[in-house]
């Protein structure tokens, strides 16, 4: 089986707990997410729109919201 294989029926690790700030989730996480997406072809971002965009994204993804 390779790397990128997924293992059907696997526990999820992610949305993570919302327990407050957590000092991996940086400016620093969403430029190397950027750089990432660049190289693999995607336009780079210019407007500030698309960088909050990205982090909402990462944030919604990496935890779970506040409420629950």
């Amino acid at each position: 089986m390779s790397g990128t294989a997924f293992w059907f029926g696997a526990e999820r690790s992610y949305p993570l707990a919302h327990a407050g700030p957590d000092p991996r989730f940086s400016e620093s996480l969403v430029n190397s997410v950027a750089a990432v997406l660049v190289g693999y072809g995607y336009p780079r971002m210019a407007a500030l729109e698309d960088w909050m965009a990205l982090e909402s994204a990462l944030a919604a993804f990496l935890y779970t919201s506040k409420e629950q």
